[in-house]
């Protein structure tokens, strides 16, 4: 703690002696020790607010005033090589950073220009962290089981879906290392390349010169690929390739916008994709979510409402396999909430854990594409083949004091409906 209360100090020092350089260091290297994903600089009406998004909340830190706004903004330009003479336009940019302590990473930047100025917000993307293992992220029982025979397949499709930030990229690299060996050539069309990893093969598009997912995806074909990671699946001629990759003998990686597991499988015939072919091809659905971590030195039981009680009850009695969790807790269920406290920065939570929803697909739910069964239906009997809903997962790591309930319904779905068939 003492050692962030002195970086914060260095932090407003170099805004009061107006020492730029000093000052966008500071700031980035304060971010790293905060655990941040993004660094916003907005103009405000008098001053200039920075805020960090720590754990997936932003956070006000600090202050300046709009005088040294433009010199800052010239500054990060100068680093990401961008124009500095542009202030009408949007600007995207990157750049390397080394801290005093000799944390590499990598800035993605980008700024907008706003009626008070130029905003700028700062992607962080820590070189020095290392991808952690399907369980780390989260995974377990039935879902993780599920993964892990659909890494073995030859071919097919493994979909992740969620929104933006809820950690998608990072659960489709955590499987790629499991697969990286040198028997195997791993193609990635990405946009961008987030992190880099030794034995694959990444390539960036370019949209702008007509390097698409599309065109990358094709040209990943022609060199001999076992497996394909394309970053995401925006329209119908990127998602006919990676179909046609998979039934070429492919294993094709890729994400996708949608709320559920099950919703991805409309969402793609929307697309104009045949039943038949979806059927033939997608072998596993992953619908993710990010929720923050309960502070363990500030954890303390809580009671829940009756509303949420109802909720949970209903949702617990849908769980099909009881691995997921020891049967005495359910019986006798604690949740817990935090104070806040000194180690955590009063926020009460610290560092996030994943929840998975994981559609594994069967023959009884190819079937039911290929009659055209309504997604409910769908969703029922993924269930009851083991599918755990994105709420139990969520419920299951509250009463194993991961999280809060709190966390679990800011970020899921209440399906009492489909819990209660």
């Amino acid at each position: 703690m003492e050692e962030l209360t002195q970086k914060l100090q260095q932090l407003q020092e170099s805004i009061l002696s107006g020492n730029i350089p000093q000052m966008v260091l500071s700031t980035i290297s304060y971010a790293l020790d905060l655990r941040s994903s993004d660094i916003h600089m907005e103009p405000q009406e008098n001053t200039v607010r920075i805020r960090y998004r720590v754990d997936g909340v932003l956070r006000q830190i600090v202050e300046y005033p709009h005088n040294i706004h433009p010199a800052i903004v010239s500054r990060i330009k100068i680093m990401s090589n961008l124009k500095i003479d542009e202030q009408r336009m949007p600007q995207d940019g990157r750049s390397t950073v080394t801290t005093k302590d000799g944390r590499e990473m990598d800035l993605r930047i980008s700024t907008l220009p706003t009626v008070k100025g130029e905003k700028v917000v700062m992607r962080i993307q820590d070189k020095s962290r290392s991808i952690p293992d399907l369980p780390e992220l989260g995974l377990q029982g039935s879902a993780l089981t599920f993964m892990e025979d659909a890494l073995s397949l030859p071919n097919g499709i493994i979909l992740t879906t969620g929104p933006t930030g809820s950690g998608k990229t990072t659960t489709m690299y955590s499987a790629l290392t499991r697969l990286n060996k040198v028997d195997v050539n791993i193609m990635t069309i990405e946009d961008p390349v987030e992190i880099q990893l030794d034995g694959l093969n990444q390539s960036q598009v370019h949209p702008g010169i007509d390097y698409t997912f599309a065109n990358g995806l094709r040209t990943a074909l022609r060199q001999d690929p076992d497996i394909i990671m394309v970053g995401e699946i925006r329209d119908r001629e990127t998602i006919e390739i990676a179909i046609e990759s998979s039934l070429t003998g492919h294993l094709v990686f890729s994400t996708i916008h949608t709320n559920s597991a099950v919703e991805t499988l409309t969402r793609i015939l929307n697309m104009g994709i045949p039943p038949f072919l979806l059927a033939s091809t997608v072998e596993l659905i992953i619908a993710q979510r990010l929720v923050r971590k309960l502070c363990p030195a500030c954890k303390v039981p809580v009671t829940p409402d009756a509303e949420i009680t109802g909720l949970v009850n209903s949702a617990v009695a849908g769980i099909v396999s009881q691995d997921e969790i020891e049967p005495e807790k359910l019986k006798n269920m604690q949740f817990f909430g935090s104070k806040g406290c000194p180690e955590c920065d009063n926020i009460g939570y610290r560092g996030r854990i994943g929840l998975y929803e994981v559609m594994r697909m069967t023959n009884e739910l190819r079937r039911m594409i290929l009659a055209e069964a309504n997604t409910m239906d769908i969703e029922a009997v993924a269930i009851k083949g083991g599918m755990v809903t994105l709420e139990q997962i969520g419920i299951i790591k509250a009463l194993k004091g991961e999280t809060s309930l709190d966390e679990v319904y800011r970020v899921a779905k209440r399906m009492e409906s489909t819990n209660q068939k």
